[in-house]
């Protein structure tokens, strides 16, 4: 199909990688082999890798934690949780967006490392984020986060674990989150959307890859089916109330669309306060094409939400 994609964006398309998710071992490599030749300057900025203890019967789960270098006063807190279609990625690959929102916003990030599908499916990386989660709250004090102010971000993949995190500790009355970051989120196993329906061959994520994203994640044959949990597929849930409030963004070209569009509008409906963003002339992923006019809106007005949403305004940086 042809796309009306933004002409900056247009025009690095042919340059991205394609993932194949039906050769995951294969990506995977790929993926590790551009991460290890990727070096992220971290000036500014305390980084500690930490284990923390793992769900029941699981093992510890592996963070990252950024810190403000020279900061005294206490700050918010942000867990981060990657994206990657719950197969790919690890700790790393959010390290210069992790290691940019401590220098841009203040704050102090916690990223986790979680497990990956399929060989540890739902709720294994879930789970893995509710214990960093509990970790961080239980930790403020000593990460120099206050606790009234601790929120958690998420990208595609993440993004659908970040808007789970937050059903599943306002269920369990687990830490309280003051806010929930769901960048271009994966929500709906049941692939139905227009946009799911129309985008199958779109750059980076299409729905030949989220077929095999949500197979993977809730095993063969269970997608789509009736006794998915909310907790898998946040857009299944029937109560939103009590949830933090929202920053929403979804991509023009881009088979998750839909789903966060109608995610923001049941948010509103149960009386969440949402923000929502549609970039135009965009796609799944666009944001790596980080110079494009776009994209820098993109990456601007999403701190400036955060910034807004945790009380950074003004703040001084110790």
């Amino acid at each position: 199909m042809t796309y009306r994609f933004d002409p900056e964006l247009a025009a690095v398309v042919p340059m991205l990688p394609q993932p194949d998710l039906t050769d995951l071992a294969g990506f995977r490599a790929l993926l590790a082999e551009f991460q290890h030749a990727r070096r992220v300057d971290a000036t500014g900025v305390d980084v500690q890798d930490l284990h923390v203890p793992g769900p029941p019967d699981a093992p510890e789960v592996p963070i990252r934690v950024y810190r403000p270098q020279g900061r005294t006063r206490p700050t918010a807190g942000l867990l981060n949780i990657h994206g990657g279609g719950f197969v790919l990625g690890d700790i790393g690959i959010d390290d210069a967006s992790c290691v940019d929102l401590v220098r841009a916003l203040g704050v102090v990030v916690v990223s986790v490392d979680y497990r990956l599908a399929p060989e540890h499916p739902f709720p294994a990386a879930l789970e893995d984020c509710y214990v960093a989660l509990e970790w961080m709250a239980a930790n403020t004090s000593h990460l120099g986060v206050d606790p009234a102010r601790v929120a958690v971000r998420g990208i595609s993949a993440g993004g659908g674990l970040a808007a789970a995190l937050a059903l599943l500790t306002r269920d369990r009355g687990g830490p309280p989150l003051c806010y929930q970051f769901l960048g271009v989120p994966e929500l709906d196993d049941r692939l139905n959307t227009p946009s799911m329906r129309r985008f199958v061959d779109t750059p980076m994520w299409n729905r030949p890859n989220a077929i095999i994203s949500w197979t993977s994640y809730l095993g063969e044959g269970v997608p789509g089916t009736l006794d998915v949990s909310p907790y898998a597929a946040p857009a299944r849930a029937t109560d939103l109330t009590g949830l933090p409030p929202a920053y929403i963004s979804v991509m023009e070209f881009d088979p998750l669309r839909d789903e966060g569009i109608a995610y923001a509008q049941a948010l509103l409906a149960a009386d969440v306060a949402v923000e929502l963003h549609l970039f135009p002339g965009t796609f799944h992923g666009s944001g790596v094409a980080a110079q494009a006019t776009i994209s820098r809106r993109e990456h601007a007005e999403g701190k400036a939400a955060l910034s807004a949403a945790l009380g950074l305004g003004g703040e001084p940086a110790s």
